[in-house]
């Protein structure tokens, strides 16, 4: 029954959609379907995508070959509300039926939904390119325009137009470029003497350069250089439009004589217009009023404050302290006029979360009669001091059958007066999950419940001033952030405790540094007895061992199973195995496989305690959300356990049974890890977008450990990582992944993913995910789980797919389909393509891109 309803639903399908295969069904008598544009430069058919991107008429958008918008178009009706009258109307009595069934009113009201749904298809599709001589011509003086702005001012352009059969047709462009031209000379006339010399400083930068091929952009860029050099050098009065080039090329064999003429400031006075020499303002006085409002606006300050030149006021009680305010703000009394000490102070304060956007207005100060004087008027309107939010989530995976989740935070604005922000969060969830080991028949058998809080310090807190270093501009702040979360899951239920002390500051807008000066977590776990009952792989793995070697009576056999007994079964045929007297039935492969059973074991039951340094450096040179040539580049260091162990020796320490010292009880961790994440994004024309990632990491065990706590190793797998497979399953090496949750010490991974329009926000991706993890330098011995050397990146494993994403503007919603094109855990024969069909996919749904 299940095959016979597909059938019928593709054969539906295909009916409806080949119904509209005719893509020339839109098209009128006298019409062209554009079917192709093609450019030919100086005979030579090109693909610059930025030649096609000047052309105004574009044939219609195609995915794998096939119009798929439209024919989509072509499935909708001229005109459905007639078409709906016109059925209405054929037999006297169908009207009279449907408007006694519906009323007449309900009628219409169909009419008028059957056209919405029209318009809707309409809107969905893409009507037919017709072919437009006008556009045409269009496109050819863009063609024009673009050569003659990059130096051929002799180009010339043509075009012609091939008609094909069904009314279809291709344009093709013909361009000519000629000869291009070079700057030769920039001869400068300026009329105010502060300008002439502030050029003159700077001319070494100027981005018009001899001997270098023309081009407008280059002119624009040279005229946003020196609006910004003269706006951030006292220039008050300075305007972008009082730049003018003019370009000699008159008998200059192919040469640009370029003129950079800038006249004096234009005043209009009493209906007339002057021209006055642009001067150099300074800054005489700052004005910071930290109430601001509408309704206060022509009230007198009840408060007024003068620190360091800075005169503050309040129309109410004064709520900040003066260094709190003037840290923010980078506009300073006699300091000269800066275009960029008003954008940085806007920065500032939008960073310190405690004001709305501010607004900063200059005014010439009256009492200077030079007219040199600027005050700067910083207006402030303070947030409300407390704010509250608000989570409910549910949600389902592989590890839960249901989960509903809630939390709520609580906002508190300049706590001690300085602009802090103390936010305190709570969240809990609980969930169904069939693999929870004790569920005494509860339904919801999982639970999770936490606490943080964060205070942030809009400034460095250290005991020395950090200014030169890290400069105000920077917006550096401090963080402090405590977290507890006890969870009761599938696992081994867990308490969690952290606590870190950061800093963060950005050079610009592009670059971000953070330094958690301290990270320590603590994690205990409180079921370990339990888990031969999770870890059920390992269990198995075991007890298949002990069955060989066992004898049936033996006590740590469950009598009425024949399984070893968890957890004193298991736990004791592991201490009897590798202990001094073992089993002389033991191979030494299976004694191999307890110890390394009995090492991961150790290494996820026991608590851990990490005490980490580390320093993370991004650079993003995104400009904003809708750019999509960019590059991202993320590296970070940590080192854990060197103070720890330091202070350990350095007091005298004893160490315990394993020669590692304790705190508290618990062993610490001491590892050095880095990571590097490299992401970048080429648009291709049409919104064609191919993105690029690359991750590289390693965490090295030494001094008090020999391993990597799980909370700090690497897994691979997941709908952010290598699709073809869940997360933790692939790895190490060329192990089959027989671990429930597989991990390791090192990591490589690589994704390509070409990204293209479907249906509007309909998008379609195409990609390759490649890498793996191993082991290396730490307490693991297999062999396949290990990297030793080059030739084990041999164990790349390989994933291919497909994806679709709808784009809801604020968020992406995205489901990709995955398949094994090369699994290191197969046979070297059967490595390749053999995961390659729909019944092993793996399906992966996420939200926003994947990198």
């Amino acid at each position: 029954m299940k095959q016979l309803c597909t059938k019928i639903l593709l054969i539906a399908v295909s009916t409806i959609f080949f119904s509209a295969c005719n893509t020339v069904k839109r098209v009128g008598e006298d019409e062209l379907l554009l079917k192709e544009n093609q450019i030919f430069v100086d005979s030579s058919k090109t693909k610059n995508p930025k030649l096609y991107n000047q052309l105004y008429q574009q044939p219609n958008a195609r995915v794998l070959g096939i119009p798929i918008r439209l024919h989509i178009y072509n499935l909708a009706s001229k005109d459905k509300d007639s078409s709906f009258y016109a059925w209405l109307n054929k037999k006297p009595k169908r009207k009279k039926r449907m408007v006694n069934f519906f009323s007449k009113k309900q009628v219409n009201r169909l009419a008028t939904g059957l056209d919405g749904i029209n318009e809707w298809i309409k809107k969905t599709g893409e009507a037919p390119a017709i072919q437009q001589e006008s556009r045409i011509k269009k496109s050819v003086n863009r063609l024009n325009a673009y050569y003659w702005n990059n130096g051929w001012f002799n180009v010339s352009a043509n075009y012609s137009i091939d008609t094909l059969k069904h009314k279809k047709s291709i344009t093709n462009y013909y361009v000519t470029p000629r000869l291009p031209y070079f700057i030769d000379s920039l001869k400068t006339k300026i009329q105010s003497t502060p300008l002439d010399s502030l050029y003159a400083i700077h001319q070494k930068n100027s981005l018009i350069v001899k001997g270098k091929q023309y081009k407008t952009l280059d002119i624009e860029a040279e005229r946003d250089r020196l609006t910004g050099l003269f706006r951030n050098s006292g220039i008050y009065h300075f305007e972008k439009e009082y730049i003018k080039f003019d370009a000699d090329t008159v008998n200059t064999d192919h040469k640009v004589n370029m003129n950079l003429i800038i006249n004096d400031r234009q005043i209009e006075q009493n209906g007339q217009t002057t021209s006055a020499p642009f001067k150099v303002h300074n800054i005489s006085k700052v004005k910071i009023f930290t109430d601001y409002s509408f309704q206060n606006r022509d009230k007198v300050a009840k408060d007024t404050l003068l620190y360091r030149g800075y005169e503050i006021y309040a129309f109410d009680e004064m709520r900040y302290t003066r260094k709190a305010i003037t840290n923010s703000v980078l506009i300073s009394p006699g300091q000269i006029f800066r275009d960029i000490d008003r954008t940085r102070t806007y920065n500032q304060i939008s960073n310190l979360r405690a004001f709305k956007y501010p607004n900063i207005e200059y005014e010439i100060d009256t009492t200077d009669a030079s007219g040199k004087s600027l005050i700067a008027n910083i207006l402030l309107t303070p947030r409300k001091k407390y704010s509250t939010n608000f989570e409910f989530d549910v949600s389902t995976s592989t590890i839960q059958d249901i989960g509903i989740g809630f939390g709520g935070s609580f906002l508190i604005r300049n706590v001690f007066r300085g602009a802090e922000i103390l936010e305190i969060s709570g969240r809990g969830s609980i969930g169904s999950s069939q693999d929870a080991a004790e569920s005494e028949e509860r339904f919801f058998n999982i639970s999770e419940i936490g606490a943080d809080l964060r205070l942030t310090f809009p400034k460095i807190v250290f005991p020395f001033n950090t200014n030169r270093i890290i400069p105000k501009y920077m917006t550096p702040t401090t963080n402090l952030i405590f977290g507890i979360n006890s969870q009761q899951n599938i696992g081994l239920d867990k308490q969690n405790a952290s606590g870190i002390f950061n800093y963060i500051w950005k050079p610009n807008k592009f670059k971000t540094n953070q330094f958690d000066l301290l990270n320590v977590q603590y994690v205990r776990n409180l079921n370990t007895g339990n888990y031969f009952r999770i870890y059920r792989n390992s269990f198995n793995q075991l007890n298949s061992i002990a069955n060989e070697v066992l004898d049936p009576s033996s006590p740590l056999l469950d009598q009425e199973s024949g399984d070893l007994s968890i957890p004193g079964g298991a736990n004791g045929f592991i201490e009897q195995s590798l202990g001094s007297n073992p089993n002389s039935e033991l191979t030494p492969l299976q004694l191999r496989d307890i110890r390394n059973i009995n090492e991961r074991k150790n290494r996820l039951t026991e608590d851990n305690l990490i005490f980490a340094t580390s320093y993370t450096y991004i650079k993003n040179n995104r400009e904003n959300l809708y750019d999509e040539n960019f590059s991202r580049f993320r590296g970070k260091i940590e080192l854990a356990g060197n103070v720890l162990s330091t202070i350990s020796n350095t007091i005298g320490l004893k160490k315990n049974s394993n020669d590692r010292f304790e705190v508290f009880g618990v062993e610490f961790s001491q590892y050095a890890k880095l990571e590097l994440d490299y992401i970048k994004h080429w648009e291709i024309g049409s919104k064609n977008i191919i993105a690029f990632r690359s991750f590289g990491g390693i965490a090295i065990p030494y001094g008090n450990a020999n391993s990597i706590p799980f909370a700090r190793s690497f897994f691979a797998g997941g709908p952010n990582d290598n699709r073809a497979w869940l997360a933790y399953d692939l790895g190490p090496g060329s192990t089959q992944g027989r671990n429930e949750f597989n991990e390791a010490n090192l990591k490589l991974a690589f994704n390509t993913e070409y990204r293209f329009d479907i249906l509007g926000a309909l998008k379609g991706a195409l990609f390759i995910d490649a890498g793996n993890i191993w082991n290396v330098l730490d307490n693991v011995e297999e062999e396949e789980a290990v990297f030793s050397g080059v030739k084990d990146l041999q164990e790349i494993a390989v994933g291919t797919g497909f994806g679709v994403r709808y784009d809801f503007d604020f968020f992406v919603i995205r489901l990709d389909v995955a398949f094994k094109t090369f699994n290191p855990a197969n046979d070297e024969d059967q490595r390749w393509f053999k995961g390659y069909n729909f019944s092993e996919a793996v399906y992966n749904f996420g939200i926003n891109y994947p990198f």
